[in-house]
Formats: C-alpha cells, structure tokens, sequence
C-alpha cells in the first residue's frame, strides 16, 4: 500500500558531482547506501534542474539498482508544459518506481482551475501512484488548499501532497479536510515538527541527506505521539536547518556533506557553492554539535 511507504522520512536526493562537474557516481552509491543503513524510508530523486535527460535516466536507474528493492523510490516528472509532462508519463519506463513527484506549473503561473486542470491530466496519465508538490518559493505560484482537496477528492491516483508554502494555516486546512487516505507530507525541514503534530504523515527531506539517523528518528518519535523527544532533536537541528537554505538548496547541504568528508563541494551554473563564510558557520555547528568533520 502506497501510504506506508510513503509515511516517515524520505529524502530529496543530491547528485554528488567531481570537480570536473561530471556525475560522482561511487560518492552517489556511497551515499545512497549510507542514507539506507540509517533510517531513511524512501529516496526521492532530486536535483534535476542541472542534469541532462539523459543524467536523468542514468541517475534514476543507477539509484534503483543500488537500492536494490530495499526502499521504496520516487521519482520526479514535472513541468509547465503539461503535453510535454503527460508524454513522459506515457512513454517512460517506470520500472523500479513507486510513485511520481509533481511539481506545481513554474515561471507561467497558472490559475487555481490551470492547475486543477494541469494535475487532472497527469492523473489521467499516469501508471503511478501522485504526489503533488507545491512549492510556491521556487514556482511563483501557490496551490491554494481549495484547488489541493479538489484533486485529493476527485482523483483517487493523488495519493498525497509535498507542501512547502509554509502556510500554517493552508496546510492545516488540507489535513483537516482530505479524504482519509490522503497523505500531507512536509516539504520543509524547519517544520517538520509542528506539522506531524498537525496530522502530516512525515517529511521529504533536504537535510536528511546529511543526518538521516537523526532526522527519521525525529520524525518517528513525533509520529509515536513521544513529542517531548521529537522536540528535543528539532531544536538541536534549528540552526543548521537555517544554515542549510541561506544561500540556497542544494548548496548549504552539498556544503554539509563535503564538511563531513561525503562529496566533494561541487554544483553545476547557475548554481554555485556556499561562501566561505557560510562554509564556516556550517562547520562551527557542526562542531558544536559533536557531529565528526
């Protein structure tokens, strides 16, 4: 049942690159065998903006054969331009998949019924299980609660949505009026806390990738109801999560893990890596929090 597999801690995969910007394969299997003896539930691939279709493919079927069937894998298929996103969903091998990551329509910024209609078409399409993926710091668009349970409702192939408006109060409306089944997963680390408490049913993680032992437990503990525990690691890790977004994602966590010896710190234009001042202040707390750099 899709539901279990996709309740707890997923992470939103980096792609390690070397210095010469081509893919870091062996640190991509250390990686992912790393994020899998330490708690993490299910991998979400990430990190495409900079990758050629073709990466892509070879990412994807690299991850599925590493992970081997040991945890489930979901794998991201959006875009603004539905036709080009209800022909990848047509023609694409999703062997090894369990489910689809759909980010709201960017740079275009649909009406609430453009993107009703967007989301009815990928549904139609789709052999997968959906989640959606409202992100409106990075699409320019927000996917209002409404235009959330209307799909939820009608299309039971939505299984669930990543929300990262950051919206307390949107997404609070979503868990309280989604058909039960229906899955709310945070899309913000910072939150993750407070949202389990909600009724979210866990988090697709950033941060994850450097501290899956950590953050999983975290999200276990809360969805326990052991909020006390919960809370405690939350606030051990409220600093680092600031860190992790202040000059943008994914260059605080690449700085992360090339500080703890995992990859070298490496991102493809327009991205580039964290300051040095930034990489200090990233060290410092990792310092401070006995974690080995």
């Amino acid at each position: 049942m899709i539901n279990n597999k996709l309740t707890g801690m997923g992470v939103a995969l980096i792609t390690p690159f070397k210095s010469d910007e081509s893919i870091d394969f062996d640190a991509l299997a250390r990686l992912v065998e790393y994020l899998i003896k330490n708690g993490t539930d299910y991998l979400v691939t990430a990190e495409t903006p900079t990758l050629t279709e073709q990466e892509k493919e070879e990412i994807t079927r690299f991850v599925i054969q590493i992970a081997a069937g040991r945890l489930p894998i979901v794998l991201g298929v959006g875009g603004n331009n539905t036709k080009a996103v209800v022909d990848k969903l047509q023609t694409s091998d999703f062997s090894g998949i369990d489910a689809i990551l759909s980010v709201t329509p960017y740079y275009n910024k649909p009406s609430q019924e453009g993107l009703y209609q967007h989301y009815a078409a990928i549904a139609k399409a789709s052999p997968l299980p959906v989640i959606l993926y409202n992100v409106p710091g990075r699409t320019g668009v927000n996917m209002l609660a409404s235009t959330t349970l209307r799909l939820a409702k009608e299309f039971p192939i939505i299984c669930a949505v990543k929300e990262a408006s950051g919206n307390f109060t949107q997404i609070d409306d979503i868990i309280k009026n989604k058909p039960e089944e229906f899955m709310v997963i945070s899309g913000d680390d910072g939150i993750t806390f407070p949202l389990i408490t909600l009724g979210a049913v866990g988090v697709i993680s950033v941060i994850g990738n450097a501290f899956p032992k950590e953050f999983s437990r975290m999200v276990r503990l809360a969805l326990e109801g052991d909020y006390n525990s919960s809370r405690q690691i939350h606030h051990r890790f409220t600093e680092l999560i600031e860190l992790l977004f202040v000059e943008g994602n994914p260059a605080g966590v690449k700085s992360m893990l090339a500080v703890m010896d995992y990859i070298e710190n490496v991102l493809r234009l327009p991205l580039v890596p964290n300051t040095i001042k930034t990489y200090e202040k990233i060290r410092l707390v990792l310092n401070e929090l006995n974690i080995k750099c």
